[in-house]
């Protein structure tokens, strides 16, 4: 089935999943946020906790808290370069277009 430029080829999305009582699996996880987050406090505060499960477990309480940290990427001037002749490009089709 071919689909048209722009069209989703899956509009709806993902199918939601429910219970038989009605709850989705992201419902049973909410209410279980409390609990989650308390054994990630104690996991991160437990001394004789490996320390690779402590940094996991501060850091998905941080993520949670605040964010993830935006990821900066470093691009070249060869990114510029194509960016803007890409940008050209469209302005030029448009003006075309235009008249």
């Amino acid at each position: 089935m071919a689909f048209k430029p722009g069209q989703s080829g899956n509009p709806s999305g993902r199918p939601k999943i429910t219970l038989p009582d009605g709850r989705s699996l992201k419902d049973i996880a909410r209410e279980h946020t409390e609990d989650a987050v308390k054994t990630l406090i104690d996991v991160m505060g437990d001394v004789t906790a490996p320390p690779p499960a402590r940094v996991s477990a501060a850091s998905a309480i941080l993520d949670r808290g605040w964010g993830r940290p935006t990821q900066e990427i470093e691009a070249g001037d060869n990114l510029a370069i194509m960016l803007a002749d890409v940008i050209a490009d469209r302005r030029a089709k448009l003006a075309a277009i235009d008249g």
